[in-house]
């Protein structure tokens, strides 16, 4: 696997799932994951395996554009997926002949652990074959796994973002004010 991201640690996927590599574009994300994954790193694209049984691309939507020519090239008969929930599976057409997506509608943070039983795994693939190893490696990881096309996907991730941003927008008011009403932090 190719990962950014800590979605796929051996730990949480069990025995058949074997990290082999992280990519990351810094140094210190890479080895850091690396590390607890007991997989080589690199900081390379060029650097990237070419003989992984499936690539996980979790980057940010404006880096996997980017990214996605030089991540695919020399491996067009790999099996790629993203992880995106705003970006079409459609984005690899073209490029790769075995693609899909594996977005977990869940935010994810170093500084947090994640119960992942109750984190829900949309997939989608461009075969059938593809489709059954998403629906495997997400059912290593959830018993909340479904289906969904890069439209259903995309209103799913909306409403996501916009539910988890405005309760972290009404803590600004609250904080502020009951630091105005006390004039200390010490009280939140």
């Amino acid at each position: 696997c190719l990962v950014g991201s800590e979605m796929c640690i051996r730990d949480r996927c069990g025995a058949g799932c074997d990290v082999v590599q992280v990519y990351s574009r810094t140094k210190e994300s890479a080895m850091e994951l690396a590390d607890k994954l007991s997989a080589e790193y690199t900081v390379s694209v060029d650097g990237i395996r070419c003989d992984a049984d499936m690539y996980i691309v979790a980057l940010k939507d404006s880096a996997l554009q980017e990214l996605l020519p030089m991540l695919v090239k020399g491996r067009e008969q790999a099996f790629f997926v993203h992880t995106a929930g705003s970006m079409p599976m459609d984005i690899w057409k073209g490029y790769l002949s075995h693609y899909g997506v594996f977005y977990p509608m869940q935010t994810f943070s170093k500084q947090r652990a994640v119960d992942f039983a109750t984190v829900p795994f949309f997939v989608e693939a461009g075969g059938e074959t593809e489709l059954k190893m998403l629906k495997e490696l997400a059912g290593k990881l959830s018993p909340k796994v479904y289906e969904a096309t890069s439209e259903q996907r995309k209103y799913l991730h909306i409403a996501a973002v916009f539910a988890c941003n405005f309760a972290n927008h009404m803590y600004a008011p609250v904080s502020y004010t009951h630091l105005r009403a006390h004039e200390t932090l010490s009280d939140l």
